[in-house]
């Protein structure tokens, strides 16, 4: 019997397929811009343009620990959920820039609206009980355990990750994308509350 908070498989699908496009996409206008973002992705946007190496492979590979963390702390349906969602990611984030070709976009505005994108992407997943890895799923289990926001605690990781850039990534660059991981955890925090809505 299907309660009003489980969703069917293929709601499920629909939900890792679509959020993670539409994370990917900002990923697309992210690195057009010379941005950054927080969480793994942001410690591969690091890693990939302080060595070239691919930005899939890299948030690929960055993930695999968490993995661990996710079976042990959130169980198998979140952890299989959430390594289907960072193996898309990864896979869209190499092909996009294949079928999508920017000729131009102001820095500010690939940052707000990569932002709005990647945390309507991300606020799919954990409403379907999955996540980006990483710090994500850290902060998922600080929520369900604690009551604390994952908003609020992904968005002080970010901003972290996104001031270590400085070292690589000129200070105007860094600062858009502070402003892209603000507008991203905002939709987060001001979304996602648990039991406000049904479908959590």
């Amino acid at each position: 019997m299907t309660t009003a908070s489980d969703h069917s498989l293929f709601e499920d699908i629909q939900a890792l397929v679509s959020g993670t496009l539409l994370f990917a996409f900002a990923i697309v206008l992210f690195r057009h811009a010379g941005l950054l973002t927080g969480g793994t992705a942001g410690l591969a946007f690091l890693g990939h343009y302080a060595s070239d190496v691919s930005f899939g492979l890299l948030y690929f590979l960055i993930n695999i620990p968490f993995y661990i963390f996710g079976l042990l702390a959130l169980g198998r349906a979140f952890t299989l959920k959430t390594f289907a969602a960072v193996a898309l990611l990864s896979l869209y984030s190499e092909v996009l820039p294949r079928w999508i070709h920017i000729e131009s976009i102001h820095p500010v505005f690939a940052a707000v609206i990569g932002g709005l994108l990647a945390g309507a992407g991300l606020l799919m997943l954990v409403r379907h009980r999955a996540s980006l890895g990483g710090l994500g799923v850290m902060a998922i289990y600080l929520q369900k355990k604690r009551g604390w926001s994952a908003g609020t605690l992904q968005m002080i990781a970010d901003g972290f990750i996104v001031c270590a850039a400085l070292a690589i990534v000129e200070p105007t660059r860094v600062a858009l994308s502070i402003l892209g991981a603000l507008v991203l955890n905002m939709v987060l925090a001001i979304n996602h509350r648990p039991g406000r809505y049904f479908g959590q």
